[in-house]
C-alpha cells in the first residue's frame, strides 16, 4: 500500500514525510482493516512530524482522522461488516480495568495507546483498529467533508464540555482552525454568544458567517465578560488573554495536546474570583459517539480543503502557516 512515512523528525519546510510503498498488515483478533478514503490534518500531526511531541516509534505513519470502508475483519471481530463506513480516531486502545478506564475517563488511561503516534495512522491506504474503537459514520457526510469530525469534531465538542459551556451563554474561542469552525456551530445550536479571537482576518471572516456575534484579535477586548472560553492555538501567550476577557467564575480550557510556555501569571488579575483553568486531555469514545450524535442531528458543516496523499507535507506546512481555511484533508486512493 502508499504511505507517507516519518523515519526522522524534522521542521516541515524539509518535507520529512515520504511516500512509500509498503506491506498491508492482516488485521489481528477483534480488529477490522480499513481502505481509507480521506483522512484529516491536525496540528498534532505536525507536532509529532516536527518533534514537539516526540513520536512513540518510528518509522511511523501520521494521521487520526479518518474515514474509510471496512474491507477486511479479524478473528473474533463481528461488530462491522465488509463494506460498512467507519471512522478511526486519535484514541487506538486503552487497558480497559484501570480506574481511569471503570469510571468514564478512559482517556488518562496510562496504557492507552494513540493512531498515528503509538501505532501507525491515516496517511496511508489501510489501517488496522481495533473494531470497538471504531465509529460508525453518520448518513449526509461526505467521506472528505467526515474526516474533521473524528478528531476537530471530537476535541472541540469534549473542550466546550469542560469549559462548562452552558446554553444562551458567552463563549470565547481562540484560534479558528478546524476544531472551532466545528465547536462555533454546537455553541450556536446550543443558543450560545460566540466571539471569535484570531490573527486572520480570512479566518475571522469565517467565523462571522458560522455566526460569531464578533471577531477580534486575542489582544483585543470583547465588548462583554464571557462565560467560558477554548483556546485552540498552541500559544501559550493566549492563556493570559484567555483569562483577562472572562467573568468572574468563568471556565478557561486548552484544547491542544502541546502548547508553547505560558507567561508568568498574576494572581490577583489573572486567576482570582474563582476563574478557572484546565486542559483538555484526548477523549472518550463516549465523546465521540456523542458528538457524532449531535453532528448529525444540526447538522455540521465542515468547511474543507483537500491534498493528494503525496502532498502531505505541504499541506501541513500550510496548517503551522495558518493557511487552511477550516481543516485541511488528504483525498487518498484506491
Amino acid at each position: 500500500m502508499k504511505a507517507m512515512i516519518l523515519r526522522e523528525a524534522r521542521p516541515i519546510e524539509e518535507n520529512p514525510l515520504q511516500i512509500v510503498d509498503i506491506e498491508e498488515a492482516a488485521p489481528g483478533p477483534g480488529e477490522i482493516r480499513v481502505g481509507i478514503s480521506a483522512c484529516g490534518l491536525c496540528h498534532t500531526d505536525l507536532h509529532t512530524v516536527e518533534g514537539e511531541l516526540p513520536p512513540a516509534k518510528l518509522p511511523l505513519i501520521p494521521g487520526h482522522q479518518v474515514v474509510g470502508r471496512v474491507e477486511r475483519v479479524g478473528a473474533e471481530a463481528s461488530r462491522f461488516r465488509v463494506g460498512d463506513r467507519v471512522g478511526v480516531a486519535w484514541l487506538h486502545s486503552t487497558c480497559g480495568n484501570c480506574a481511569f478506564c471503570l469510571h468514564g475517563k478512559e482517556n488518562l488511561c496510562e496504557q492507552a495507546r494513540f493512531t498515528g503516534y503509538d501505532v501507525d495512522g491515516g496517511y496511508a491506504q489501510y489501517i488496522n483498529v481495533p473494531q470497538d474503537f471504531a465509529y460508525p459514520i453518520p448518513q449526509g457526510f461526505p467521506d472528505l467533508e467526515a474526516a474533521p469530525l473524528l478528531c476537530a469534531g471530537i476535541i472541540g465538542f469534549r473542550a466546550l464540555r469542560l469549559a462548562e459551556v452552558e446554553r444562551g451563554g458567552r463563549l470565547g474561542l481562540f484560534g479558528f482552525g478546524a476544531a472551532a469552525h466545528i465547536a462555533i456551530q454546537v455553541a450556536v445550536h446550543w443558543g450560545c454568544q460566540v466571539f471569535v479571537f484570531s490573527r486572520s482576518e480570512e479566518h475571522r471572516d469565517l467565523a462571522r458567517k458560522l455566526g460569531a456575534v464578533w471577531t477580534g484579535r486575542a489582544e483585543e477586548d470583547a465588548p462583554h465578560k464571557l462565560d467560558s472560553a477554548i483556546i485552540f492555538a498552541p500559544a501559550g501567550k493566549l492563556v493570559l488573554d484567555g483569562l483577562r476577557v472572562l467573568r468572574r467564575g468563568g471556565t478557561l480550557a486548552l484544547a491542544g495536546i502541546y502548547m508553547t510556555p505560558i507567561p508568568q501569571m498574576d494572581y490577583a488579575r489573572d486567576l482570582y474570583y474563582e476563574r478557572t483553568v484546565r486542559s483538555v486531555a484526548n477523549n472518550t469514545r463516549a465523546d465521540g459517539e456523542d458528538f457524532l450524535r449531535l453532528a448529525a442531528e444540526i447538522p455540521i458543516h465542515t468547511e474543507v480543503q483537500t491534498f493528494a496523499l503525496e502532498e502531505a507535507n505541504h499541506a501541513l506546512r500550510l496548517l503551522k502557516e495558518g493557511k487552511i481555511q477550516g481543516g485541511g484533508v488528504l483525498a487518498i486512493p484506491d
